[in-house]
Protein backbone atom coordinates (compact mmCIF):
# COMPACT_ATOMS: atom_id res chain seq x y z
CA UNK A 1 0.00 0.00 0.00
CA UNK A 2 1.35 3.34 -0.88
CA UNK A 3 1.17 6.18 1.04
CA UNK A 4 -0.56 9.13 0.43
CA UNK A 5 -1.93 12.30 2.17
CA UNK A 6 -5.35 10.90 2.02
CA UNK A 7 -4.26 7.21 4.24
CA UNK A 8 -1.26 8.07 6.26
CA UNK A 9 -2.57 7.50 9.72
CA UNK A 10 -5.20 4.75 8.92
CA UNK A 11 -2.35 2.62 9.69
CA UNK A 12 -2.21 4.19 13.16
CA UNK A 13 -4.31 3.25 16.10
CA UNK A 14 -4.19 5.26 19.26
CA UNK A 15 -4.70 3.34 22.17
CA UNK A 16 -7.24 4.40 25.08
CA UNK A 17 -7.79 8.43 25.82
CA UNK A 18 -5.01 9.50 23.76
CA UNK A 19 -4.94 11.80 20.87
CA UNK A 20 -2.35 12.11 18.17
CA UNK A 21 -1.41 15.80 17.40
CA UNK A 22 0.38 18.26 15.32
CA UNK A 23 1.32 20.78 16.29
CA UNK A 24 0.79 24.22 15.11
CA UNK A 25 3.53 26.47 13.64
CA UNK A 26 4.72 28.65 16.08
CA UNK A 27 4.50 32.78 15.36
CA UNK A 28 7.96 33.33 13.97
CA UNK A 29 8.11 36.62 16.07
CA UNK A 30 6.56 37.93 18.51
CA UNK A 31 4.08 40.83 18.85
CA UNK A 32 6.62 43.36 19.54
CA UNK A 33 8.71 42.29 16.41
CA UNK A 34 10.98 40.17 18.33
CA UNK A 35 11.81 37.31 16.50
CA UNK A 36 12.29 34.20 18.64
CA UNK A 37 14.13 30.74 18.19
CA UNK A 38 11.91 27.83 17.60
CA UNK A 39 13.85 26.34 20.75
CA UNK A 40 12.48 29.11 22.51
CA UNK A 41 8.90 28.48 21.86
CA UNK A 42 9.08 24.84 21.84
CA UNK A 43 9.80 25.03 25.89
CA UNK A 44 6.42 26.82 26.61
CA UNK A 45 4.56 24.79 28.83
CA UNK A 46 1.34 24.89 27.11
CA UNK A 47 0.93 24.24 23.34
CA UNK A 48 -1.73 23.65 20.78
CA UNK A 49 -2.49 21.51 17.49
CA UNK A 50 -4.39 19.94 15.35
CA UNK A 51 -6.17 16.76 16.70
CA UNK A 52 -5.27 14.34 13.86
CA UNK A 53 -6.40 11.11 15.81
CA UNK A 54 -8.01 10.03 18.51
CA UNK A 55 -8.11 7.16 20.83
CA UNK A 56 -11.58 4.94 21.38
CA UNK A 57 -12.17 6.57 24.82
CA UNK A 58 -12.01 4.98 28.50
CA UNK A 59 -12.92 1.35 28.86
CA UNK A 60 -15.84 0.61 30.45
CA UNK A 61 -15.45 -2.43 32.84
CA UNK A 62 -17.54 -5.37 32.27
CA UNK A 63 -18.86 -6.98 35.16
CA UNK A 64 -18.02 -10.18 36.62
CA UNK A 65 -20.54 -12.31 35.36
CA UNK A 66 -20.50 -16.27 35.38
CA UNK A 67 -23.66 -17.37 32.89
CA UNK A 68 -22.92 -20.02 30.65
CA UNK A 69 -25.55 -19.23 28.46
CA UNK A 70 -23.70 -16.02 27.78
CA UNK A 71 -21.03 -15.56 24.61
CA UNK A 72 -17.70 -14.96 25.21
CA UNK A 73 -17.59 -12.64 22.41
CA UNK A 74 -19.23 -9.53 24.16
CA UNK A 75 -17.14 -6.11 22.51
CA UNK A 76 -15.81 -3.88 24.73
CA UNK A 77 -17.22 -1.16 25.72
CA UNK A 78 -15.89 2.74 25.86
CA UNK A 79 -16.82 6.27 26.79
CA UNK A 80 -15.77 8.39 24.04
CA UNK A 81 -13.27 11.03 24.48
CA UNK A 82 -13.95 14.92 24.04
CA UNK A 83 -11.77 15.38 21.39
CA UNK A 84 -12.37 14.82 17.89
CA UNK A 85 -10.27 14.92 14.41
CA UNK A 86 -10.05 18.43 13.31
CA UNK A 87 -9.99 20.29 16.83
CA UNK A 88 -7.56 22.69 17.98
CA UNK A 89 -6.45 21.29 21.12
CA UNK A 90 -4.44 23.20 23.82
CA UNK A 91 -2.40 20.94 25.93
CA UNK A 92 0.01 20.85 28.59
CA UNK A 93 3.70 19.90 26.96
CA UNK A 94 4.77 18.26 29.92
CA UNK A 95 1.94 15.69 30.05
CA UNK A 96 2.85 14.69 26.33
CA UNK A 97 5.24 12.34 24.10
CA UNK A 98 7.06 14.30 21.13
CA UNK A 99 7.22 11.23 17.85
CA UNK A 100 8.53 11.59 14.55
CA UNK A 101 6.38 10.45 11.88
CA UNK A 102 7.18 10.26 8.21
CA UNK A 103 9.43 12.71 8.66
CA UNK A 104 6.70 15.26 10.74
CA UNK A 105 6.34 16.06 14.03
CA UNK A 106 3.37 14.89 16.30
CA UNK A 107 2.41 14.66 19.97
CA UNK A 108 0.26 11.62 21.76
CA UNK A 109 -1.64 13.32 24.46
CA UNK A 110 -3.86 11.85 27.33
CA UNK A 111 -7.18 13.69 26.92
CA UNK A 112 -6.83 14.69 30.97
CA UNK A 113 -3.36 16.75 29.48
CA UNK A 114 -5.61 19.06 27.06
CA UNK A 115 -6.55 22.12 28.39
CA UNK A 116 -9.82 23.40 25.96
CA UNK A 117 -10.49 22.46 22.38
CA UNK A 118 -11.70 24.38 19.63
CA UNK A 119 -14.23 22.89 17.54
CA UNK A 120 -15.57 24.72 14.04
CA UNK A 121 -18.73 23.20 14.00
CA UNK A 122 -21.92 24.85 13.08
CA UNK A 123 -24.54 25.63 15.53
Amino acid sequence: MRLTPENTFKKLIVIGDRVLIRPSKPNEKTESGLYLPPGVQEKEKVQQGVVIKTGPGFVIPMPVEEEPWKTDEEKVKYVPLQAKEGDLAIFLVNAATEIVYEGNKYYIVQQSAILMLEREEEM
